[in-house]
């Protein structure tokens, strides 16, 4: 049976994985309403826009999500080489929970544009380590994660007593802690307590003193941190709940996304993760200011359906989904304007 939207992926992941990592990955609005206009002229509609200056060829890219060796036995590799198969070019999130290295995945994907995702270590010398890594690979952006002090209570994981299989790591960090370290760890791969709860808006100006590479704050769910990582000097805020697995109760990102975008006045580029499943719903996102979407859940059971490939079919979906809603509400919105 021939896959035509993404629920149709997630129907395949959810038949074909285990339950405990079906599990792990899926644990977790108001609608939205278009006012389309008609007669405008929809013969010809660009889809294209700019992500800090690269250009990317349609308004979604992937989120950060980890192990994807849990999905796909490339993992990351696999998600990497979706950029080299066709026409489309997106912005790749990676991992610090990668079952891959940085050097394997841009070695996968030479010529792909990928930002990488950053948890802060306890140890400060490893997380400044991965960020001169992260560089020297050739990434393009550092995306500093906000909302995990702490790992949320994940109940599923609990329940199903959610393990990393012996067979996989965290490769950035393989080879860096102690045997005894290790013989502690998590069920995510690295020792207990490893990422920093002391991080606060200093750490911004300790990162820029560290990379180049602009800085996008991922995490934010208010108008008072959006205008506080604007005054810190980030280049981009990703409005994120984590996918719901961290605050219960927190927002949905569309309903956050408004007061934020009012917030940050152009002043940095405003994106948002969670809840995309559907063309109209990224056209819904950017009707309310954000400049990009990221999928998280259905770039895994893309994966899971045919690696790279499968990942190319809901991206491809997604494509042409959303280059019709534009086309039905009316909206030519060469996005360069």
């Amino acid at each position: 049976m021939p896959m035509v939207c993404l629920s149709d992926f997630e129907a395949y992941a959810k038949k074909h994985l285990p339950k405990t990592t079906w599990d792990f990955f899926a644990a977790g609005a108001d609608e939205i309403h278009f006012r389309p206009r008609m007669l405008r002229g929809m013969s010809v509609i660009d889809t294209r826009t700019m992500l800090l200056g690269t250009e990317i060829s349609f308004p979604v890219g992937i989120a950060p999500t980890g192990f994807h060796r849990l999905a796909w036995p490339d993992g990351e590799k696999s998600t990497a080489r979706e950029q080299s198969l066709g026409a489309m070019k997106t912005c790749y999130i990676t991992s610090t929970y990668s079952t891959c290295t940085v050097e394997e995945i841009a070695a996968a994907a030479p010529n792909g544009f990928r930002w990488f995702q950053l948890y802060v270590h306890r140890n400060r010398a490893l997380s400044e380590g991965l960020v001169r890594r992260v560089e020297a690979a050739g990434f393009q952006g550092l995306v500093l994660t906000a909302d995990l002090p702490y790992t949320g209570k994940r109940r599923d994981d609990i329940r199903n007593s959610f393990q990393l299989p012996p067979h996989m790591t965290v490769k950035n960090f393989e080879g860096v802690f102690e045997v005894w370290e290790m013989i502690f760890c998590t069920e995510y791969g690295l020792p207990p307590n490893s990422i920093d709860p002391s991080i606060n808006w200093n750490d911004i100006y300790w990162l820029q003193s560290l990379t180049r590479l602009p800085i996008i704050v991922k995490g934010i769910l208010t108008k008072e941190d959006a205008d506080l990582a604007v005054r810190h000097g980030v280049q981009g805020i990703i409005v994120s709940n984590h996918g719901g697995r961290q605050l219960d109760g927190g927002p949905a990102t569309i309903d956050a996304l408004i007061e934020i975008v009012d917030a940050v006045q152009e002043r940095a580029e405003v994106y948002l993760d969670g809840g995309i499943r559907t063309g109209s719903d990224v056209l819904k996102a950017l009707a309310l200011g954000a400049k990009c979407v990221f999928l998280g859940r259905p770039a895994l059971w893309g994966l899971t359906y045919k690696g790279e490939e499968g990942l190319q079919e809901v991206l491809q979906i997604l494509h042409d989904e959303f280059r019709l809603s534009m086309a039905l509400a009316g909206k030519i919105f060469l996005l360069f304007d």
